[in-house]
């Protein structure tokens, strides 16, 4: 369900503005699209596992946060990610 320390650096590397940028919204957005990703995987498996289903919600609120911030301060960057990660919205 989490994910590894070394997927976590690829993520930060990849989706970093600068050198030792590790909390922009981009990078807070694909980790936490992630472990989304992996907590989806786990459901689909357990599907009455609702402490983690409730972590999910959670998880989708906060990445939802995080893109409202970035589109409201820069258009162009919230496109970019949505189009990177393969975002609806």
């Amino acid at each position: 369900m989490s994910i590894t320390p070394d997927r976590k650096k690829a993520l930060v590397s990849e989706y970093a503005n600068g050198a030792k940028d590790t909390g922009s919204p981009e990078v807070q957005v694909a980790i936490l699209s992630e472990r989304i990703g992996n907590l989806t995987e786990h459901l689909k498996a357990h599907g009455h596992d609702f402490h983690s289903r409730r972590g999910l919600l959670m998880m989708v609120s906060k990445r939802r946060r995080l893109l409202d911030y970035l589109k409201n301060t820069n258009e162009d960057r919230y496109q970019k990610l949505i189009d990177r990660l393969g975002l609806r919205r």
